[in-house]
């Protein structure tokens, strides 16, 4: 996990939450790391991470067995293309039978496959590097939304300001 966290850190405009104990984020966060396209430092209303680490099991998806130890699950935004060529169903498509619990294998998310994400638990020899490109692509698209943001909604931005209303 550390070379992945170094490899995400390098990113050029990546904000990383990683909550922790006695912090503002909710208990069942603390020790998690959630990425955002952030080159100001501020996470926009509305605005979802491209990619997280859980370390342990949350209420909704405990099918990963992430409160084993040394397991934890990386999660990718990958967009809907890629989540067909990645898996070979579409996002909305009835799940075949999945092994969430299965490492260093690229599965739909648990819960958030039909937004089009993949998760990785221990992502290792046969996954590092689509890893590593998938993060890169979801940190780009990341990118990409935010320079198409409307005024009122960069940084900054206040609703009305620097717009022609």
């Amino acid at each position: 996990m550390d070379q992945l966290l170094k490899r995400i850190r390098s990113f050029d405009g990546v904000l990383e939450l990683a909550p922790s104990e006695g912090s503002e984020f909710p208990e069942i966060a603390w020790g998690d790391y959630f990425f955002y396209y952030a080159p100001d430092g501020q996470v926009l209303a509305r605005q979802q991470p491209y990619a997280t680490i859980l370390t342990k099991n949350y209420p909704d998806e405990a099918m990963s067995n992430l409160d084993e130890p040394e397991r934890w699950r990386l999660n990718i935004h990958v967009g809907a293309t890629m989540f067909v060529e990645l898996t070979g169903e579409t996002p909305r498509s009835p799940a075949r039978s999945w092994d969430y619990a299965a490492t260093d294998v690229i599965v739909p998310h648990p819960v958030y496959r039909q937004q089009g994400w993949v998760s990785i638990i221990n992502p290792s020899v046969n996954t590092s590097t689509v890893s590593i490109r998938l993060l890169r692509q979801a940190h780009e698209a990341a990118h990409h939304r935010a320079e198409h943001r409307r005024p009122h909604e960069r940084a900054g931005g206040e609703p009305g300001a620097g717009d022609s209303r």
